[in-house]
């Protein structure tokens, strides 16, 4: 069976997996990388050796035929496009530039990456000069997922995602990119509170890398689910957010 493995620090990149099952069926494993949670508080030394120790044991120990970094935040930072059988989500920046009729966009990231030259060289590679970005850190909303706090605190998330994104809005932006996994979680309530933007998932890209590598069908589709750290508590966080499949420790 065609075997796809997706990782992160946390929960977020379970947002990629509806996209990829969509398009084939694959046993998908899913490895939460609790005990280095989060990403995009790291350092790029720190994340290199993180995510090359981490894919290691991730081919050692499942054999996959891909392995998706599910974070934007070490996808872009250690240019992971260019490594073999590796795929990693990026801000889908041609896709805002054909949508947006304001001619201004907005990327919403981690800290780390929107304080970071590497980013700024991506967005200059990807984005037409004509077009204005404005890079948002978007860490706090990150967290509200990874807690599950914009399920349990519904109106104190809408307020901080209201304090981060209002800002922007008086510069006529008109496509925000969700450019963490953890962000289309917040989907629901930011149509809700912003129904003059578009936000864009880069899952969908990667889903449509994956079948074009992969063009055959299995048989069937299941996910496995993996953690580093505290287990038990991953468990707890799933559980809040609808997710009852069983975590392994690894």
């Amino acid at each position: 069976m065609t075997k796809i493995v997706v990782f992160d620090s946390g929960l977020g990149s379970l947002s990629v997996i509806k996209p990829i099952q969509k398009r084939i069926n694959a046993e998908i494993i899913y490895f939460a990388d609790q005990k280095n949670y989060p990403y995009g508080t790291k350092t790029i030394p720190q994340l290199d050796k993180i995510i090359k120790s981490t894919i290691l044991k991730l081919q050692e120990k499942f054999n996959p035929d891909i392995i998706v970094v599910g974070s934007n935040t070490p996808s872009l930072l250690l240019d992971i496009e260019k490594k073999d059988k590796i795929i990693g989500v990026f801000p889908p920046l041609k896709e805002a530039v054909s949508r947006t009729r304001s001619g201004k966009i907005g990327i919403l990231a981690t800290k780390i990456v929107v304080e970071n030259k590497i980013f700024d060289k991506y967005i200059r590679k990807n984005v037409p000069a004509r077009i204005h970005v404005a890079k948002i850190n978007a860490t706090p909303l990150v967290d509200l997922v990874e807690s599950g706090k914009f399920i349990s605190q519904k109106q104190t998330s809408r307020n901080i995602i209201k304090k981060i994104i209002n800002p922007y809005l008086e510069d006529k932006i008109d496509v925000l990119t969700l450019s963490s996994t953890h962000l289309p979680f917040l989907v629901p309530m930011l149509k809700e509170l912003f129904p003059g933007i578009t936000f864009l998932d880069p899952a969908d890209t990667v889903a449509q890398h994956i079948s074009k590598i992969l063009k055959h069908k299995t048989e069937k589709s299941r996910l496995k689910i993996y953690a580093s750290g505290d287990v038990e508590t991953f468990q707890r966080q799933l559980i809040k957010i609808g997710i009852k499949n069983k975590v392994n420790s690894l």
